[in-house]
């Protein structure tokens, strides 16, 4: 490869540092995951108020969305970035700090909100830094750290649980306080954020003016399949089919997710870039299509074999997918202008299906099966690639990848 050919793909260092802050969060998720329950479970709760701490999170992201979108168009994307790592970092402090559940309810569902200003900022600012034409690598590339830093991340929290359950609280806040300084003084030097200021000429992108377009409202549909059966049936179903239908002991639930992820992640780096040179459309509506056959046969036997091939074509189909429904959201927006909103938005969808899906599929697996939630799960995705299909073609930069937005 020329010289020339190399700086044309080489990516600005402020994506890597950004991608290297995903990457901690992601792990710091991991690390305080095996001890959050535990640690509630301390106060003499029950599994339910036990359970209910792991969604303080997620809710109080969800609440605190539409928020956090209009604070980034207003006050602009690294302020608000590192606002919420601090966020982040003071609520995961005040964890270890708790001293009865309600307390640790409320500073693990602070969390929530920075991590919904830490997330909308990071998608905003990343796709504000990458060339247009791998806006598809680059949202490959920061699933890919999250999906790192989720799996690394459980590994080094087991450790710190057997040291103390208020370690791995400490450490994560610890490690995201370093980061804030290191990646924020990083960012303050950053000429390629000076040059790619909002342009005055360019209206932010809102929530009313994102919904005009098409393709932000199947991106919606796929978010919402994506947070439901990747995000929230994955993990919340998955275990107790493992157990109960098919009597396995929790080591085949490990292994079950660890298939997925490992076909997640493979996918990630095989099609890196794809939608780049393919368009969109084709590749979310292959990804949504191997989402949804790969969740629908989850339960279709109660056979541990089929189990993990369900699980390795369902995360396959979610490392397609993913980055690609990304950057067709990221072509709306462009590099000109603010689009806190509608990236918030984005993330909403997703946090519905992941906070719904559990607990609709869990209903309907206690009435009718498990076969039937696992099956009206990928309907879900199925649902969501009619939507893609539906979308008019040459709407938006999505059909050709690398079109300006």
């Amino acid at each position: 490869m020329s010289v020339a050919a190399e700086r044309r793909a080489a990516l600005p260092w402020e994506v890597w540092a950004l991608l290297a802050g995903s990457f901690l969060v992601a792990a710091g998720y991991g690390i305080v995951a095996p001890a959050l329950p535990v640690f509630a479970r301390s106060f003499g709760v029950g599994v339910t108020a036990a359970a209910a701490v792991v969604s303080a999170l997620p809710v109080l992201r969800l609440l605190f969305a539409p928020v956090s979108g209009r604070l980034v168009a207003r006050v602009g994307e690294r302020s608000m970035y590192l606002t919420g790592l601090l966020v982040v970092a003071a609520s995961t402090g005040a964890c270890a700090l708790a001293t009865s559940y309600p307390q640790l309810l409320l500073y693990r569902g602070l969390g929530g909100i920075g991590s919904t200003m830490f997330t909308v900022s990071a998608f905003s600012l990343i796709f504000r830094l990458a060339p247009q034409d791998r806006r598809g690598r680059v949202s490959g590339l920061f699933t890919g750290s999250f999906l790192l830093g989720g799996i690394s991340g459980p590994a080094l929290g087991g450790g710190l649980v057997a040291v103390d359950l208020r370690a791995p609280f400490l450490v994560y806040a610890g490690a995201l306080v370093v980061a804030t300084a290191v990646v924020g003084g990083l960012l303050a030097r950053s000429t390629g954020l000076a040059r790619r200021r909002d342009d005055p000429s360019v209206a932010p992108l809102t929530l009313l003016g994102a919904l005009r377009f098409p393709t932000y409202r199947a991106a919606l549909a796929s978010g919402l399949a994506t947070g439901w059966a990747v995000q929230g049936v994955r993990v919340g179903l998955v275990p107790l089919f493992v157990a109960v239908a098919l009597g396995r002991e929790p080591l085949w639930t490990g292994i079950a997710l660890t298939v997925f992820a490992l076909g997640d992640g493979a996918m990630l780096l095989a099609t890196s870039g794809l939608s780049d040179r393919r368009g969109r459309r084709p590749v979310v509506v292959a990804g949504l299509a191997m989402v949804a056959v790969g969740t629908a046969c989850l339960g279709a036997l109660p056979d541990l074999r089929v189990l993990l091939v369900a699980s390795l074509v369902a995360g396959a189909g979610a490392g397609l997918l993913q980055p690609a429904q990304g950057a067709a959201v990221a072509d709306l927006v462009g590099s000109r202008r603010s689009g806190g909103p509608a990236l918030s938005g984005f993330q909403m969808a997703s946090d519905v299906g992941t906070i719904v899906g559990p607990v609709a599929a869990g209903a309907l697996a206690e009435r009718s099966g498990f076969g039937a939630a696992f099956v009206v799960s990928g309907g879900v995705a199925a649902v969501a690639l009619v939507v893609w299909l539906l979308t008019p073609t040459g709407s938006v930069a999505e059909e050709q990848g690398t079109r300006r937005a």
